[in-house]
């Protein structure tokens, strides 16, 4: 869900509406809510339930009682009651759904105690809202700095500002007991305001901070997840995972929430599975489980002086076994009740086009040709050399026939090729060095 202002930009990028969490719509903001009841009206003339739930920063939700009867929806903002001064918030949810939030959170709507909406906010109130919003970042940078020099092993993870700007609340997480006592003073003297310091959990810390989690996807305790429960290390033996805590481990250093997401489907699997340290008595020796597969129903045994050789069993034949083991009977062996497993032939997908090879846009690699060294003397040129004698005698004829009384015509731009070598007549041994090339230029002229 996402506000108008959120849209797509013309690239494709996504544009944003840069309100920085106070959206007016209340549809880009974390843990949204959806009335499924507002086109509903109260039947037989009932009043509209007086309470609503109103969001501050970071996902941070209280219940208000609307004593002065305004008439609010989802996305107002309203001053509401706050200890010193009053604070700003957005209105998320109205009527009676919020009974029934409130029942799930255990607040009783009928107490007293109950705080109430002032008034909506005005535009003044926003202004000052919005100014002490600005004022948290830098605030936030400063507050560590001053924390390190005091030399307090905890981290400032948060800072909210109240609505009206007379109170900011440092939230920090730490592992032990801190005394910030000289540190209170010290933000107090550097920021000019009341001070309230309040300690979160490392995952009260990601919801507040948020992120992309290792599924590639926003952080459950960020965007929908409201309570924390426990999660323990026998989740992740129940699912047979890798007690990895590099891969268990979420953003805030703890055992990831998902992991109770599929347990309850897993423990009502292993109902029907003997116990995973049942040791099985054969005549070859005594068996234990390696393995199981709860989705199909098999069960991996190896003996105490073989653990190489694996034996698949169904639960059906590990209870036969163990009826038997308990009236002191001993089987012969496992391989008389072990599932003969057969290989599934691969899958060979023709590769016609080479698509799934990564080196084909590389340019393949040019052989090296080997460099054969020549001696300087085969390919020298003798530029120095004496030219041969021209050929004076113009009645010569020439070597097809012709005319003998017609002289010859000079040819300025060709050698004379009575020069050439003949490479028929001049074939050399192996071993002999070569001649030189001498370059003539013909000099008869008329």
């Amino acid at each position: 869900m996402a506000c108008t202002s959120c849209s797509t930009s013309d690239g494709g990028a996504p544009k944003g509406c840069k309100n920085n969490g106070t959206c007016g719509t209340d549809s880009c903001n974390k843990l949204t809510v959806f009335d499924w009841l507002s086109n509903m009206s109260p039947s037989n003339g009932e009043a509209i339930f007086d309470c609503v739930e109103v969001r501050f920063k970071n996902g941070r939700k209280e219940f208000f009682r609307n004593s002065e009867k305004l008439t609010l929806s989802i996305g107002d903002i309203v001053a509401t009651v706050a200890s010193p001064g009053h604070d700003i918030g957005i209105v998320t949810l109205t009527g009676e759904l919020v009974k029934i939030q409130m029942k799930k959170k255990g607040v009783n709507h009928e107490s007293n105690e109950v705080p109430k909406i002032y008034r909506k906010a005005s535009q003044k109130d926003i202004d000052i809202w919005s100014a002490a919003r600005e004022r948290e970042e830098p605030m936030k940078v400063r507050a560590r700095e001053l924390a390190i020099q005091h030399k307090l092993e905890m981290k400032i993870s948060d800072i909210e500002f109240q609505g009206d700007g007379s109170k900011a609340t440092f939230y920090y997480t730490a592992n032990d007991r801190v005394d910030f006592r000289l540190l209170i003073k010290d933000f107090a003297k550097e920021f000019s305001t009341r001070v309230e310091m309040k300690q979160v959990g490392f995952r009260q810390e990601a919801a507040r901070l948020g992120g992309i989690g290792s599924c590639g996807r926003e952080l459950c305790c960020s965007t929908w997840l409201t309570d924390f429960r426990s999660v323990n290390t026998s989740a992740a033996r129940y699912q047979q995972l890798s007690l990895n805590p590099q891969k268990l481990a979420g953003q805030c250093g703890k055992l990831k929430c998902c992991l109770n997401y599929e347990l309850d489907t897993y423990m009502d699997a292993l109902k029907d599975f003997p116990d995973y340290d049942t040791k099985l008595v054969t005549e070859k020796g005594d068996a234990i489980c390696q393995k199981q597969d709860i989705f199909k129903g098999l069960m991996w045994f190896a003996y105490t002086n073989n653990f190489a050789n694996w034996h698949v069993l169904k639960i059906d034949q590990v209870k036969e076994i163990i009826a038997e083991n308990k009236q002191k009977n001993k089987v012969s062996s496992l391989e008389d009740f072990a599932i003969e497993v057969t290989l599934e032939p691969e899958k060979d997908f023709n590769n016609a086009m080479g698509q799934e090879s990564l080196t084909r846009f590389d340019q393949p690699k040019r052989k090296k040709k080997p460099n054969r060294k020549r001696k300087p003397t085969e390919n020298a040129i003798v530029a120095n050399a004496p030219k041969p004698q021209a050929n004076t005698n113009i009645n010569a004829p020439k070597a097809g026939g012709g005319n003998p009384n017609k002289p010859n015509k000079p040819n300025n731009n060709k050698p004379n090729n009575s020069n050439k070598p003949n490479n028929n007549s001049n074939e050399k041994k192996q071993g002999e060095p070569r001649k030189p090339i001498i370059i003539t230029k013909n000099e008869n002229k008329k």
